[in-house]
Protein backbone atom coordinates (compact mmCIF):
# COMPACT_ATOMS: atom_id res chain seq x y z
CA UNK A 1 0.00 0.00 0.00
CA UNK A 2 1.33 3.32 -0.85
CA UNK A 3 1.87 6.44 1.83
CA UNK A 4 -0.31 9.31 1.98
CA UNK A 5 0.86 12.40 1.29
CA UNK A 6 1.01 13.66 4.75
CA UNK A 7 2.95 10.65 5.66
CA UNK A 8 5.41 11.06 2.75
CA UNK A 9 6.19 14.84 4.11
CA UNK A 10 6.81 13.86 7.79
CA UNK A 11 9.10 11.39 6.06
CA UNK A 12 10.85 14.19 3.80
CA UNK A 13 11.29 16.05 6.77
CA UNK A 14 13.09 12.87 8.34
CA UNK A 15 14.87 12.36 5.92
CA UNK A 16 16.58 15.89 5.31
CA UNK A 17 17.97 15.30 8.70
CA UNK A 18 19.29 11.77 8.63
CA UNK A 19 19.23 10.47 5.41
CA UNK A 20 17.70 7.66 3.56
CA UNK A 21 20.66 5.30 2.99
CA UNK A 22 19.05 3.99 -0.25
CA UNK A 23 21.74 2.41 -2.49
CA UNK A 24 21.58 2.65 -6.20
CA UNK A 25 20.98 -1.16 -6.55
CA UNK A 26 17.33 -0.86 -4.42
CA UNK A 27 16.94 1.50 -7.38
CA UNK A 28 17.30 -0.96 -10.01
CA UNK A 29 13.90 -2.35 -11.62
CA UNK A 30 10.95 -0.48 -13.73
CA UNK A 31 8.69 1.99 -12.10
CA UNK A 32 4.92 2.41 -12.96
CA UNK A 33 4.23 5.67 -11.86
CA UNK A 34 1.25 5.09 -9.46
CA UNK A 35 0.37 8.87 -7.54
CA UNK A 36 1.47 12.58 -8.04
CA UNK A 37 1.15 15.61 -5.59
CA UNK A 38 1.30 18.82 -6.96
CA UNK A 39 4.03 21.15 -5.33
CA UNK A 40 2.48 22.45 -1.93
CA UNK A 41 0.07 19.58 -2.24
CA UNK A 42 -1.47 17.45 0.32
CA UNK A 43 -3.64 15.59 -1.67
CA UNK A 44 -2.76 13.22 -4.93
CA UNK A 45 -3.51 14.75 -8.14
CA UNK A 46 -5.74 11.97 -9.24
CA UNK A 47 -6.94 12.74 -12.74
CA UNK A 48 -3.20 13.47 -13.91
CA UNK A 49 -1.73 10.49 -12.07
CA UNK A 50 -4.87 8.38 -13.76
CA UNK A 51 -3.55 9.70 -17.74
CA UNK A 52 0.06 8.96 -16.96
CA UNK A 53 -1.01 5.44 -15.92
CA UNK A 54 -2.69 5.05 -18.91
CA UNK A 55 -0.20 6.12 -20.71
CA UNK A 56 2.11 3.38 -18.95
CA UNK A 57 3.91 6.12 -17.83
CA UNK A 58 7.49 4.24 -16.29
CA UNK A 59 10.55 4.81 -15.05
CA UNK A 60 13.49 1.96 -16.03
CA UNK A 61 16.58 2.31 -13.83
CA UNK A 62 19.53 -0.17 -14.37
CA UNK A 63 23.30 -0.09 -14.74
CA UNK A 64 25.89 0.42 -17.39
CA UNK A 65 30.02 0.63 -17.04
CA UNK A 66 29.08 1.36 -13.05
CA UNK A 67 26.97 4.31 -14.02
CA UNK A 68 23.16 4.57 -13.29
CA UNK A 69 21.15 4.25 -16.93
CA UNK A 70 17.49 5.94 -16.76
CA UNK A 71 14.61 5.26 -19.34
CA UNK A 72 11.35 7.42 -18.95
CA UNK A 73 8.84 6.69 -21.58
CA UNK A 74 4.95 6.66 -22.28
CA UNK A 75 2.97 4.27 -24.44
CA UNK A 76 -0.08 4.93 -26.64
CA UNK A 77 -0.85 1.35 -28.04
CA UNK A 78 1.98 0.89 -30.42
CA UNK A 79 3.64 4.05 -29.87
CA UNK A 80 6.53 4.79 -27.38
CA UNK A 81 8.52 7.88 -26.87
CA UNK A 82 11.61 7.67 -24.86
CA UNK A 83 14.20 9.50 -22.80
CA UNK A 84 16.91 8.46 -21.88
CA UNK A 85 20.34 8.99 -20.30
CA UNK A 86 22.80 8.44 -17.49
CA UNK A 87 22.40 9.26 -13.60
CA UNK A 88 23.99 9.19 -10.40
CA UNK A 89 23.17 9.36 -6.47
CA UNK A 90 24.48 12.21 -5.00
CA UNK A 91 24.57 12.90 -1.20
CA UNK A 92 23.22 11.18 1.85
CA UNK A 93 19.81 11.54 0.96
CA UNK A 94 20.29 10.98 -1.58
CA UNK A 95 19.72 12.91 -4.78
CA UNK A 96 19.29 10.94 -8.10
CA UNK A 97 20.69 13.45 -10.35
CA UNK A 98 20.92 12.53 -14.16
CA UNK A 99 20.05 13.79 -17.32
CA UNK A 100 18.42 12.77 -21.01
CA UNK A 101 20.82 12.76 -23.71
CA UNK A 102 18.60 10.60 -26.11
CA UNK A 103 14.86 11.04 -27.14
CA UNK A 104 13.16 8.06 -29.24
CA UNK A 105 10.74 7.63 -30.91
CA UNK A 106 9.38 3.65 -31.31
CA UNK A 107 6.78 2.03 -33.58
CA UNK A 108 5.41 -1.53 -32.87
CA UNK A 109 8.71 -2.29 -31.20
CA UNK A 110 10.77 -0.57 -33.48
CA UNK A 111 12.57 2.71 -33.62
CA UNK A 112 11.78 4.96 -36.12
CA UNK A 113 13.41 8.50 -34.69
CA UNK A 114 16.16 9.07 -32.50
CA UNK A 115 17.42 12.33 -31.81
CA UNK A 116 20.38 13.48 -29.38
CA UNK A 117 19.95 15.92 -26.60
CA UNK A 118 22.13 18.56 -25.38
CA UNK A 119 23.74 18.20 -22.26
CA UNK A 120 22.70 20.71 -20.03
CA UNK A 121 24.86 22.99 -17.25
CA UNK A 122 25.25 21.00 -13.99
CA UNK A 123 23.31 23.44 -11.94
CA UNK A 124 20.02 22.11 -14.49
CA UNK A 125 20.33 18.71 -14.13
CA UNK A 126 17.14 16.77 -13.40
CA UNK A 127 17.12 15.52 -10.16
CA UNK A 128 14.86 13.26 -7.90
CA UNK A 129 15.38 13.80 -4.24
CA UNK A 130 14.76 9.93 -2.38
CA UNK A 131 12.24 10.11 0.46
CA UNK A 132 11.83 6.50 1.07
CA UNK A 133 12.18 2.76 -1.05
CA UNK A 134 10.06 0.57 0.70
CA UNK A 135 10.56 -3.26 0.74
CA UNK A 136 7.00 -3.83 -0.39
CA UNK A 137 7.78 -2.34 -3.69
CA UNK A 138 7.73 1.22 -4.19
CA UNK A 139 9.40 4.61 -4.12
CA UNK A 140 8.82 8.05 -3.21
CA UNK A 141 10.97 10.89 -4.40
CA UNK A 142 10.22 15.08 -5.21
CA UNK A 143 11.29 16.08 -8.30
CA UNK A 144 13.78 19.48 -9.17
CA UNK A 145 9.64 20.57 -9.98
CA UNK A 146 8.82 20.21 -6.54
CA UNK A 147 5.97 17.65 -6.83
CA UNK A 148 6.24 14.35 -4.85
CA UNK A 149 5.69 11.26 -6.82
CA UNK A 150 5.18 7.50 -5.93
CA UNK A 151 6.55 4.73 -8.13
CA UNK A 152 5.20 1.20 -7.97
CA UNK A 153 8.24 -1.62 -8.76
CA UNK A 154 6.35 -3.78 -12.13
CA UNK A 155 9.83 -5.62 -12.70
Amino acid sequence: MNPSGEALLQEEQRVRRQGTGIEATELIGTWQLDQIWPKGQQRPAQFSAQVLRWLGAQLQISTAANQLQLRNAVRLGLVELRFEGPGSLQGRRPLLQFHFDQMQLWLAGRCVFSKPLPEPSPQKLSFFALIQRDPSGWLAARGRGGGLACWRLVA
